[in-house]
């Protein structure tokens, strides 16, 4: 159905929200310390090419994601792409078609095949036995996805990479801040690339980065995100431009103060949700404890229409009518749009359990723009669409 209607009678009336309510608005830390940094960089006159704000940065990310490295980039996605040509990998890569398509586009970007693998219906996440499943003589690596800020079964998919000689490695967009097993996410496999784009509940406006304890990978992936300039006027390996520019790092440096601040705030969130969709039927709201920590970031519901008498998408009409702007993530997996579509032909059938989730999967507004009232608002829509339906039946 078409989700893009004007407000019409549907809601009932008191339950549309106040104002208009988004998926990933932008959290913002201490303005008059942002423009203190800001000041300073202007003062230096060093605007980007590893000025001292980046170097801080670096600095702090690292010790409090406890790694060796952490690399900024301009973006996440650019992070994946320098990521897969440092480690060389050629052939198929083994992912997750239910998660954003730029982890598939930095593999075909640079000619490689990604292979799409089912999720375990429970957490969303890559199904080990299914990984390895899909492992050919063409298969080079694994592409874990931390979705929902939750760890994939990394013990799971580290022995299937030991015993099959993969590389391994995540893209954890949605993890950073996260831990579990008492390590942050960001420590695992051969590295880890978080975004910083301006919807994540960790922003430096547009950035991103990569996590490593490897040693000589970071040298080659500074190395190939300057051109693979080793000097003024030396070049000795093709790279490309994938600096982060101060204002950016002054904003992660500002957020990063913040940080605890947002996640407190979507916590509460969570808490508050919990309580407005408790013991509706065919609404399951995702508020799994298998982290040390978490950010909070995501609201998730599945909607189950057997249960619900509605499908996920006339929940979201509801929404969308009342200004609450309500997400389906990721509809409707990549396997399904282009050029995915045409090289994988026969992945709907091969994904079952990806199909399904990803027909029900909403993501609900959450962040600093968010409280109390607006929750109940959200969760009194959500009620109103389903209960409308019971009473008719």
């Amino acid at each position: 159905m078409n989700v893009q209607r004007r407000a019409d009678s549907h809601s009932a009336p008191g339950t549309s929200a106040a104002k208009p309510l988004h998926v990933g608005r932008p959290n913002s830390g201490d303005r008059a310390a942002l423009f203190r940094r800001l000041d300073a960089i202007l003062d230096h006159n060093w605007l980007t090419n590893d000025g001292p704000m980046l170097a801080e940065f670096e600095s702090r990310l690292a010790a409090f994601l406890g790694v060796r490295h952490c690399l900024c980039v301009c973006n996440g996605t650019v992070g994946l792409e320098i990521l897969v040509r440092a480690l060389g990998l050629r052939g198929e890569v083994i992912l997750p078609a239910f998660t954003f398509v730029a982890t598939a586009h930095a593999l075909t970007w640079l000619g490689l095949r990604p292979v799409f693998c089912d999720i375990d219906p429970a957490t969303h996440l890559l199904d080990p036995a299914q990984v390895e499943a899909a492992i050919t003589s063409e298969t080079t690596a694994i592409c874990g996805v931390h979705l929902w800020g939750e760890p994939c079964a990394v013990p799971a998919l580290q022995d299937i990479a030991a015993r099959h000689g993969l590389r391994l490695f995540f893209d954890a967009a949605h993890a950073f801040g996260c831990a579990t097993a008492g390590r942050m996410i960001g420590q695992f496999g051969d590295a880890e690339v978080f975004s910083f784009h301006a919807t994540k509940v960790f922003n430096t406006f547009e950035g991103g980065a990569i996590a490593t304890n490897d040693d000589a990978l970071a040298e080659r992936i500074v190395l190939m995100r300057n051109f693979g300039f080793t000097g003024i006027d030396r070049v000795d390996s093709v790279g490309t431009n994938g600096k982060m520019p101060e204002f950016s790092a002054a904003v992660g440096l500002t957020n990063l103060e913040s940080l605890d601040g947002f996640i407190a705030v979507n916590r509460r969130n969570l808490a508050a949700y919990t309580r407005g969709l408790d013991g509706l039927p065919g609404v399951r709201l995702r508020t799994r404890d298998v982290v040390d920590a978490r950010n909070y970031q995501y609201v998730v519901i599945e909607v189950d229409e057997s249960l619900a008498g509605v499908s996920r998408d006339v929940v979201l009409g509801h929404l969308w009518e009342a200004n609450v702007f309500a997400r389906r993530y990721f509809w409707p997996g990549i396997h399904r749009v282009e050029p995915y579509v045409q090289t994988h032909p026969d992945a709907g059938r091969r994904l079952p359990e990806t199909e399904r989730v990803a027909a029900r999967v909403l993501v609900l507004p959450t962040g600093p723009d968010v409280g109390d009232a607006e929750v109940d608002a959200v969760c009194g829509i959500i009620r109103t669409a389903i209960s409308a339906q019971h009473l008719a039946t």
